[in-house]
């Protein structure tokens, strides 16, 4: 059995401490083969930089993956180029700085890992077809002899994450969703062994809305003017989720969530 430990959307530093304070008894206590953490936002909670990316590998985190508000720090663009393991959605035109997919090897030698980052269209900024960038991608995996195949999708709607949680049952070993920073209720494997969450949630704080400084979120409902996302301040917390898988089969056998940290109450 192989298990992968998936943390949802870093928020700026609020998230970067969430995981500097929990994640450590976490590794020590579920032992993950893999670690993969969505990083689009750990940078000021817009984007992702040089430093806090340094700091996130050094928590133990092996592979990134982001959105669209991975686009909002112009230190990402060489950082995509440069970093094997920084993904961006794999459903960006092409000539977009970085790739969206990953191969990660495991201490085991025999084990490898496909990480495919995908981004969605409803409500969202309309790009190539993810089911379609799915399908290739996946077909591309497949023949590169991976064992096994996560997903992370990036995207507002619950149903087209359900959606292609069911387009992909039974060819990925996991579609795990993130974007809306709450996480969902949905946990479970698909009959086609497919291990799926609408949404990891947020590594952040809980002070605010999903993660920003409540009284913006608040402002722009009230007078529809542009703001700045700012992190909360106050009690931080941890969520993602874990998933165990066959490697042989690269069938899921479990997924449970993951939280940790205080709640403001």
């Amino acid at each position: 059995m192989i298990r992968i430990l998936f943390l949802g959307d870093v928020m700026g530093r609020p998230g970067r401490l969430a995981l500097k304070t929990h994640l450590p008894k976490i590794l020590a206590e579920l032992s993950p083969d893999l670690v993969i953490a969505n990083a689009e936002n750990a940078a000021g909670g817009a984007g992702i930089s040089a430093r806090p990316l340094s700091e996130l590998k050094g928590l133990g985190i092996d592979v990134f993956t982001s959105g669209n508000h991975v686009w909002d720090n112009r230190e990402a663009y060489p950082l995509l180029e440069a970093e094997p393991f920084l993904l961006r959605p794999a459903n960006y035109p092409p000539g977009v700085p970085g790739k969206g997919v990953a191969v990660r090897a495991l201490s085991d030698g025999r084990t490898t890992i496909g990480v495919l980052n995908l981004q969605g269209r409803v409500f969202m900024r309309e790009i190539d077809c993810p089911f379609r960038t799915a399908d290739r991608e996946i077909e591309a995996l497949h023949d590169s002899g991976v064992n096994a195949i996560l997903v992370d999708f990036h995207a507002e709607a619950t149903s087209e994450k359900e959606a292609l949680g069911r387009y992909l049952d039974g060819r990925v070993t996991a579609v795990i969703g993130t974007h809306t920073h709450v996480q969902t209720a949905d946990g479970r494997v698909l009959p086609g062994g497919t291990a799926y969450l609408s949404d990891a949630g947020m590594c952040g704080p809980t002070g605010g809305v999903i993660g920003v400084k409540a009284e913006s979120v608040v402002g722009r409902f009230l007078n529809a003017l542009p703001f700045r996302a700012e992190p909360a301040g106050g009690p931080v917390a941890l969520r993602g989720c874990v998933v165990d898988f066959d490697e042989k089969t690269g069938r899921a056998l479990a997924l449970e969530t993951v939280n940790r940290g205080d709640d403001d109450g």
